[in-house]
């Protein structure tokens, strides 16, 4: 069982039947993007949940240790094919969301009211995600 991510969670009003989960990006924290959720001001109660990447060592930074959803080399760069050195880490971060939108789903709100969204290594790791999931949610955002 994959243990549910710190996160920050923000409800627009009562009893939500929606859900956004988005994802920062490297070297940033939930906190990036928490301000959206009153400057969308959507029609509908809406929670959110801005999840903490762990904190892990980037290759292209030097080994510095900072929030990452997984690691990334110049190679990561270069790689025309999509593939990624450190697909171990993206399934893991994929497995965290995984998590938190299972206990979502636990908290009565539907898999087809839950978007996720991100930035950069969110934006990928919110497409990973969301295209492997066995039930579809409402939609995916990648910036």
């Amino acid at each position: 069982m994959t243990a549910i991510l710190a996160h920050i969670t923000l409800e627009s009003g009562k009893n939500p039947q929606y859900c956004t989960i988005w994802l920062h990006g490297l070297g940033a924290d939930g906190q990036d993007f928490a301000p959206i959720a009153d400057e969308l001001a959507l029609p509908v109660a809406m929670r959110y949940l801005f999840p903490d990447a762990p904190h892990r060592p980037v290759t292209i930074n030097g080994g510095y240790v900072m929030r990452a959803w997984y690691d990334l080399d110049e190679a990561d760069l270069a790689n025309r094919d999509g593939s990624s050195s450190d697909e171990a880490g993206i399934r893991d971060s994929g497995a965290a969301i995984d998590a938190l939108i299972d206990a979502q789903i636990a908290r009565g709100i539907e898999a087809r009211h839950i978007f996720l969204a991100g930035f950069s290594q969110g934006g990928a790791v919110a497409l990973h995600t969301a295209l492997r999931r066995k039930s579809p949610l409402a939609g995916v955002l990648a910036l």
